[in-house]
Parts: structure tokens; sequence; C-alpha cells
């Protein structure tokens, strides 16, 4: 039996399965990356898997996209088509939450980040991903903001129009059913 923040054996297997596949249709988001290494590393870090399976089951898609060779850490970033559908219409963060009179989102995007053992994507992670392919066509993602920004009651976010990356502000409680938020875990 899976305890918290881990998954079951059936679970972690199908997990494997999925990100393994998904890893070998999308080879050019991580040219030079063996596979092998990145399971072994999955397979020792039931945490970071558990990570996983709630980016999964959230609509991120998570993919990898990188290694860092420092670190020898593989990086994941949510690599699906539009803002993953299970983090959507969220305000920035409970200080934007708390700030609502009317009309409160659920949740907020760097509460359910840290829930799911993430970050959010910030500007150049989310301009590297743009590289990857088109992302966020039709919805916007929230990204990390600058805390000089986020003092002044704004946060930030991206999309893709137009072919090409823009990057917007808005206040920190707004919320939109086209806006959720994209993460990278780094293993």
């Amino acid at each position: 039996m899976a305890g918290k923040n881990h998954l079951a054996s059936k679970e972690t297997k199908k997990l494997i399965g999925l990100l393994k596949t998904r890893f070998e249709k999308h080879m050019e988001r991580h040219q030079g990356i063996e596979w092998a290494e990145v399971q072994a590393k999955l397979e020792k870090n039931a945490d970071k898997l558990w990570s996983l399976n709630e980016m999964e089951n959230t609509g991120g898609e998570p993919d990898v996209v990188g290694h860092d060779e420092d670190a020898d850490e593989y990086i994941f970033y949510d690599c699906s088509a539009e803002s993953p559908k299970g983090r959507r219409s969220t305000c920035y963060d409970r200080e934007a939450w708390e700030a609502r009179k009317k009309h409160k989102p659920e949740n907020n995007a760097l509460d359910m980040a840290a829930g799911m053992g993430i970050e959010l994507l910030t500007e150049a992670q989310y301009r590297e991903l743009q590289e990857l392919g088109d992302f966020d066509s039709k919805t916007s993602s929230w990204l990390k903001t600058p805390s000089e920004i986020r003092e002044l009651g704004g946060a930030i976010f991206g999309d893709f129009r137009y072919s090409t990356v823009f990057i917007y502000h808005n206040g920190a409680q707004s919320y939109y059913a086209a806006r959720g938020f994209r993460g990278v875990l780094r293993l």
C-alpha cells in the first residue's frame, strides 16, 4: 500500500510506462538523454514520482526537457499543448486569494504547485519550453513572478499567439477559465 506522497507499485509501473512512451514520442525535447538513466532516477525517487503523477493527473503531460549535469538532475516541464486543465481558474497566490472579497476561485497557483511538489515555470523556462513546440495557443499560464512585481500587486503570465511568445501582467487576484499554470520538477 502506498503512503502519503508515494505511489503504489502498480501506479508506479503505469506512470513510468506512460512517461517512457511520451519520452520516445517526443525525442526532440531531450536530445542526448537516455531513457534508461531517467528511469533509474525515477525508480530511486518515490516522492518525485508522486509529484510527476500529480502533474499527469492534472493534465500537465510532464516530459524530460533537459539535464543539469552539474547537479545531475533531469528537468521535467508540463508539456501539454494547453495550460493543464486541472490547474485552471486559479489566482496567483494565497495573498491574492485572500484579498478577493467575492467570487474566490477554489485555489491559487502557488499553493497548488507546492502541494504537488513542483514550482511554477519562470519566464526564462517558459521561453525555453516554447522552443520545443507551440504551447498555450488558446490558453495562458501563470509564471513565477519576480518579487518586485508581486509586491506591487501584480503577477505575470505567458501565452503563444501569432507565432510569438507573449509575457503579460495581471492583478495577482485575477483568474480565468483559460489560465492555469505550468510546473517544473527537477529529479
